[in-house]
């Protein structure tokens, strides 16, 4: 092992993140973790919330709110929200998932109470009225314009999961559909606010410089009276198992180089198998020193690109390898070296010098994730929600470090055969005169 490695000691010990947890009495679980290292108190909310939980004909619902809870409270006039946080000499933030929604505020550490209070009016009374929902819709289409349906390659992610799912609420994109959102009357979007921004439904994690007792009865003083609702249990939904290549096609008009596709459908984040999986594809396919562009862009020149995305998620997952051929290689050729690659990690064992260079890259991303004020808070209300583990911001790297060569073989040999994927030849649109 290098020296510049850390070994197995160091990364446990840099790593514990302490923390303290309870529930107030409307079920608002609430997590602390006091550093006192930088001036500065993170107050974030994570709801458990995301695209999965839409109607299928009012797909957007849940991006479209972390949006709209920005407009507005009782008390927080429109458009004031984001002065309010600059006049404090904080920045905030907000994103959305399939599975969760998450808002944040960073302050200095003397404006604990203020990002608390905020975070409360958020939830206890936002206003929710035609000109705050116009404003928003407006934003959204936007915001699908841009990062969508005029960015090259932007609607990759929809063709994938479009394909990749017959009955989960995964197969379709967190922004959703422009007429479901048009479609949708302001009843719709208050009954969607009662059904899911409850304290029950949330996690309130307080991170960063703050006293712990001072902490606790602010706590209780804004978010005590908030009634509890009643939770929706969540949905199962059951893929049947892909078993042979589906195929598809999807034409995009600001393109010029066709792009190949293969996904596989993998299992929960919460999963072991989901972990190796983890390490396979970042072998395979994590930056310019993994087996794939070593070979294909570098060694052979036969891409200009070619990398991958993994899907964690709360149900299912997608393990996602795309390529960029260069002029004289078609899609084909690209997809044999994939393939030669992924039959190699099924036949032998990956080296034991690889197999270490591995763990020393998670042990880093460890490390990096839990570097911040902000990743700690992120890490904690999301093992708390998604993993039902909280412990797991310290524990997680253990689990990557006990799995073995042996089972990075077997789970590359259970899912990532040529019968259990998508091929999506991704492609320029033909010019219809």
């Amino acid at each position: 092992m290098s020296n510049t490695a850390l070994t197995l000691g160091e990364v446990a010990s840099a790593q514990k993140v302490v923390f303290e947890e309870y529930d107030l009495d409307n079920g608002l679980h609430v997590i602390l973790h006091h550093d006192a290292s930088a001036p500065v108190v993170i107050t974030s909310v994570m709801y458990h919330v995301g695209a999965k939980d839409e109607n299928p004909d009012r797909t957007g619902f849940a991006h479209f709110f972390e949006h709209l809870l920005f407009e507005g409270t009782k008390n927080i006039k429109r458009g004031e929200w984001f002065k309010i946080v600059t006049s404090n000499g904080g920045t905030n933030n907000a994103n959305t998932t399939d599975d969760r929604t998450y808002y944040y505020e960073i302050f200095p550490s003397n404006n604990l109470e203020l990002g608390l209070w905020m975070e409360s009016e958020r939830m206890l009374h936002p206003i929710i009225n035609q000109i705050g929902v116009d404003t928003q819709n407006e934003v959204v289409k936007e915001e699908k314009r841009t990062n969508y349906d005029n960015r090259p390659y932007g609607n990759i992610l929809a063709a994938v999961k479009e394909n990749m799912f017959k009955n989960h609420p995964y197969r379709w994109t967190t922004i959703g559909s422009m007429k479901d959102l048009d479609a949708a009357t302001l009843e719709e979007f208050k009954e969607f606010n009662k059904k899911f921004y409850l304290p029950n439904n949330a996690v309130l994690v307080v991170a960063g410089d703050f006293e712990k007792k001072q902490a606790k009865e602010w706590i209780q003083k804004y978010f005590g009276s908030i009634p509890k609702g009643e939770v929706t249990s969540k949905k199962t939904y059951l893929e049947e198992p892909i078993t042979k290549t589906i195929k598809a096609t999807y034409e995009d008009p600001n393109i010029q180089i066709p792009m190949l596709v293969a996904s596989y459908r993998t299992p929960s984040m919460k999963s072991r198998d989901a972990r190796v999986l983890d390490l396979i594809s970042s072998y395979l396919s994590d930056g310019k020193s993994s087996r794939l562009y070593k070979k294909v862009v570098d060694d052979k020149k036969m891409a200009l690109q070619i990398g991958a995305v993994g899907f964690s998620q709360e149900d299912y997952g997608m393990y996602i390898v795309y390529g960029l051929p260069m002029a004289d290689f078609s899609l084909t050729d690209i997809l044999n070296e994939i393939d030669k690659e992924i039959i190699k990690i099924q036949t032998d064992l990956i080296s034991e010098k690889d197999y270490q260079k591995l763990q020393n890259k998670f042990d880093n991303n460890y490390i990096n994730s839990n570097a911040t004020l902000e990743g700690i808070a992120n890490n904690l209300a999301s093992y708390y929600m998604l993993y039902k583990d909280i412990n797991l911001i310290n524990t997680e790297i253990e689990l990557y470090h006990s799995i073995t060569r042996e089972e990075i073989r077997e789970v590359a040999q259970k899912y990532l055969n040529p019968n259990q994927r998508l091929l999506l030849d991704y492609i320029p649109a033909k010019h219809h005169n």
